[in-house]
């Protein structure tokens, strides 16, 4: 069929003349300062042989899940491996789903009820929002980490005793790489019989004892009604998990469709993200490490004296703001021409006049590297 919409056209027009088009294109050799891989684990070698004896141990020489949890894909091994995740994290249960796309889809889209409240950081992530669009609750954003905003958001709206309310950040930042104020949620929504729920994707691996997380490095575990820990970042492999009661993981098996409408992860997937959790809990280098690399960073950043052109952040997301796509574009492009994996963050994915350059830190990142990064964008913001 040649025939093609044409209001689909011009959104497609309308982004190549914002310089904003988006393209798939293939990975290319260089170092990495791009990637949600901040302890390594995506390239271990250790990693994915433990995964394979696991596959072995368990019986699962198999490539898929053959079906959904609900018929033929619950292997036992994701009961091991959901009850480690759950002991883990301090949580009482924990339910793995496909992505962390999948988990935000399925906890959103179910558990608010009509009626109910949900009141969200304006920065939080897309698949939280559009899981929201699929709720039959009402959603209201409040200013990005601002406590008074969120108060004074719920204060304009009628609550019942028949009236769930949730509040819903990041632990985290995707695009910021800024920590929310956890402890302060926590006893807001605690004092009002509230339900927190605080997606920790870029907090695991990275933060707490062992890569914990945010969460449970405030103690605040017993004060969260939901935790989303996503496999994709830090721990370099596929899949996600929700933290929370038993009634809630029983409702999520009952009610989220992104969990009972679709084939599970295969065996090797489960067993990699099982064999990650395992050496984090041994107490793997890169944890250190990663840590290090972040402090070096931002020291070096203050001796080049362009520490002010990056949101404040001591996650392993760095990132400078570089008003408009071409001009963040131009800069990222002088990297990859020195051999340094960066992209550059376009607007509509960020705020126009907030275009960025997202630098992502890891272990294995060296010294050399970080310091050669830092004069290149010294060059680059002074031309």
């Amino acid at each position: 069929m040649n025939k093609f919409p044409s209001k689909l056209t011009k959104s497609i027009q309308k982004r190549a003349q914002d310089n904003s088009l988006r393209e798939l294109k293939t990975v290319t050799e260089g170092i990495d300062f791009y990637s949600n891989d901040y302890l390594g684990f995506a390239h271990s070698e250790a990693v994915f042989a433990e995964a394979y004896k696991l596959c072995e141990t368990y019986k699962l020489k198999q490539n898929g899940a053959t079906g959904s949890r609900l018929i033929s894909g619950n292997h036992q091994l994701y009961q091991v491996t959901e009850g480690f995740l759950a002991e883990f994290h301090g949580a009482e249960a924990a339910l793995m789903f496909n992505s962390g796309y999948d988990a935000n889809i399925g906890l959103f889209s179910s558990v608010p009820q009509k009626g109910d409240l949900i009141f969200y950081d304006e920065l939080i992530h897309a698949s939280i929002r559009d899981g929201m669009l699929m709720s039959n609750a009402k959603a209201y954003k409040f200013q990005h980490n601002d406590i008074g905003d969120l108060q004074h958001k719920i204060s304009r709206q009628q609550i019942t005793e028949n009236t769930s309310v949730y509040i819903v950040t990041e632990s985290v930042f995707s695009m910021d790489g800024d920590l929310a104020p956890l402890l302060k949620l926590a006893n807001f929504s605690e004092e009002n019989n509230f339900f927190l729920i605080v997606d920790e994707a870029h907090s695991t691996g990275v933060f707490g004892d062992h890569g914990r997380g945010l969460v449970c490095e405030m103690g605040l575990q017993d004060k969260v009604f939901a935790r989303i820990h996503t496999f994709g970042k830090a721990i370099g492999a596929h899949g996600a998990a929700i933290l929370g009661s038993r009634g809630l993981i029983t409702y999520l098996l009952n009610f989220a469709r992104s969990f009972i409408y679709t084939t599970g992860l295969p065996p090797h997937a489960v067993a990699t993200v099982l064999a990650v959790f395992q050496e984090l809990e041994q107490g793997n280098s890169a944890f250190n490490e990663l840590k290090t690399n972040i402090r070096y960073f931002k020291s070096e950043l203050e001796k080049a004296k362009i520490d002010h052109y990056f949101i404040e952040s001591e996650s392993a997301i760095q990132c400078a703001i570089i008003p408009g796509n071409e001009n963040v574009k131009k800069i990222a492009f002088k990297f990859q021409e020195n051999g340094y994996l960066v992209k550059p963050i376009l607007s509509p994915t960020v705020p126009k006049g907030k275009e960025r350059l997202r630098f992502c830190l890891h272990s294995f990142n060296s010294e050399e590297e970080i310091t050669s990064l830092v004069v290149i964008l010294m060059n680059a913001l002074k031309n």
